[in-house]
């Protein structure tokens, strides 16, 4: 195995509107783009591959079920004011999943991709 930098796969409904939600809202900066079947897009030492229906990683598996976007697993972001941040994108009118939760090691949120892939927000509790 390489021992490159790790990359992030998120299958998305619409490659062109998760590229737009994620540059406009995160700060993520476009790496390539091959719409509408892929695109990639990197924050700091994150990239993340944004695959659509018609991309490689959108082939029906073995078994027939295909791959789709959603679930629980999601990337983690770090905020240095988190209820800045929050005020910021509820204003730009980004879908949350919950209300900040904190507990001993900080806070975090839920945002909503176009696709309804999860985004968590986190800042660190204050030691």
């Amino acid at each position: 195995m390489s021992d490159t930098i790790g990359n992030v796969r998120y299958m998305v409904d619409d490659v062109e509107a998760a590229v737009e939600w994620y540059v406009k809202h995160l700060g993520f900066s476009l790496l390539s783009s091959h719409v509408p079947a892929f695109a990639d897009i990197k924050r700091g030492s994150l990239r993340l591959l944004l695959s659509g229906p018609t991309s490689s990683a959108g082939r029906l598996m073995p078994d027939g079920e295909q791959p789709r976007p959603g679930g629980w697993n999601r990337i983690h972001l770090i905020a240095d004011d988190l209820p800045a941040e929050v005020a910021r994108l509820r204003a730009a009118g980004v879908q949350f999943r919950n209300d900040t939760v904190t507990g001993p090691g900080g806070s975090q949120i839920l945002l909503v991709d176009p696709s309804g892939n999860l985004v968590e927000l986190f800042q660190p509790a204050r030691r």
